[in-house]
């Protein structure tokens, strides 16, 4: 059942409840009519694992994939308050669509932010995106590896030839695989051990694409292996040098709050849908639409509150972030924490949706099976669940000290 009437409405209201500005007005516009020509393709895609072109071409064409590139190089600078409010309502059209935007959008975010790559490199790079309409990515996951945020060194190496780098090796999970008009691939330099990154054209000679993308989630992300088979690449090409702890997680992760934003997104989504069905819906064994019926009008609640917990998390860490840029090397537990709150509470509200909606959720035409399938997929993206676990812990226990056991005699805490 689809009730085009109800959730357009439903979505603009719980976004702008973080507008602040007139440019965010502008922002979110721009954000809720493309996820509104997105949202009726949703199912095509998850059920054809498709990329959706379609869909990039339309962000293109109204500069959305530029919003994060400098003012100076033709973009809107976008702070990661605005980046947050523009995906979390991006991905409520299509999730996959929405993680890939963040993708792209968040690493050209990064570079603006933390100004390492020669400004000349930079320049050009936004003038690809803005006028060539050029999409990146970062290409750091290996199989070997697993999860770059887990700190394994990559097996892909770099080895410098007659001035040139010759690029070897293999990432998966390469979301946007085969629409990558660059990316930024980690390599070991052969001759030093140091691990850089390197951007790649897609058009270079050496490149090809493996279709292993067979996942039950996001599968409009393509997120298939890429290979690099002794491609040849100009001096350089190298833009970031001695990177491993930055992918571990040593340098800012701000912008991977684009990874919640998205999570967020497609469970509005489904808290949507389901007020909309409740609102509709009414057997014969009730006199009226089963949104007055307690129990719904509970679980209603409890997203609510879900999504409210983890949005205010989210907003006001972004907010911090933007505003204090001096405490931003403390703000690891912070960045970390809105991102296990937010994919937790995704989780919940998508299932407390399907609750509402019963049995019917589970049938293949109904979008909060594709919700429920999509949410998971963000548990694993990074950081980790276990990881920001880790990471209070040792915040939490003086000197990273472990436990003693004593059998000594302890102070009483009563007094």
């Amino acid at each position: 059942m689809v009730f085009p009437d109800l959730i357009p409405n439903l979505a603009n209201d719980l976004s702008r409840l973080f507008v602040k500005t007139e440019r965010h007005e502008q922002l979110l516009q721009q954000a809720s009519m493309l996820a509104e020509q997105f949202r009726p393709n949703m199912r095509h895609i998850d059920e054809e694992g498709a990329f959706p072109f379609e869909h990039f071409q339309l962000l293109k064409e109204t500069h959305y994939l530029a919003l994060t590139v400098p003012e100076e190089y033709g973009g809107q600078s976008l702070s990661l308050y605005e980046l947050i409010l523009v995906q979390e309502r991006l991905s409520q059209g299509d999730a996959s669509t929405g993680l890939c935007a963040g993708w792209h959008l968040g690493l050209v975010y990064d570079i603006r932010e933390r100004r390492t790559w020669n400004a000349r490199t930079f320049a050009w790079l936004c003038e690809e995106i803005v006028k060539r309409k050029a999409v990146i990515n970062r290409l750091a996951t290996e199989e070997a590896t697993g999860s770059p945020t887990r700190g394994g060194k990559p097996i892909t190496t770099a080895v410098k030839r007659d001035g040139k780098w010759i690029l070897t090796g293999r990432k998966s999970f390469a979301s946007m695989a085969e629409a990558l008009d660059y990316s930024l691939v980690t390599a070991v330099i052969a001759d030093t051990g140091k691990v850089g990154f390197f951007l790649v054209d897609h058009r270079s000679s050496g490149i090809r694409i493996e279709k292993t993308w067979d996942m039950i989630a996001m599968r409009g992300t393509r997120s298939d292996d890429v290979i690099f088979d002794h491609v040849e690449l100009p001096a350089d090409a190298l833009v970031e040098l001695d990177q491993l702890e930055f992918v571990k997680g040593g340098g800012s992760r701000a912008w991977l709050l684009h990874i919640p934003a998205c999570y967020l997104g497609a469970a509005i989504a489904a808290r949507n849908y389901a007020i909309s069905f409740a609102s509709h819906y009414q057997p014969n064994s009730v006199s009226e639409p089963i949104i007055h019926l307690p129990h719904v009008r509970q679980k209603i609640a409890e997203m609510d509150m879900e999504l409210w917990k983890a949005r205010h998390v989210l907003y006001f860490t972004a907010e911090r972030w933007d505003a204090i840029p001096e405490k931003r090397s403390a703000m690891d537990r912070e960045l970390a924490l809105a991102k296990y709150i937010a994919l937790n509470s995704a989780n919940r509200v998508v299932d407390l949706a399907m609750r509402i909606a019963g049995a019917k959720s589970l049938q293949r035409s109904n979008p909060l099976q594709q919700y429920y399938r999509d949410v998971r997929a963000g548990l694993h993206n990074p950081p980790m669940e276990d990881a920001v676990v880790e990471l209070f812990a040792s915040h939490a226990i003086p000197n990273g000290a472990a436990i003693v056991h004593n059998t000594g005699n302890h102070p009483s805490p009563v007094r």
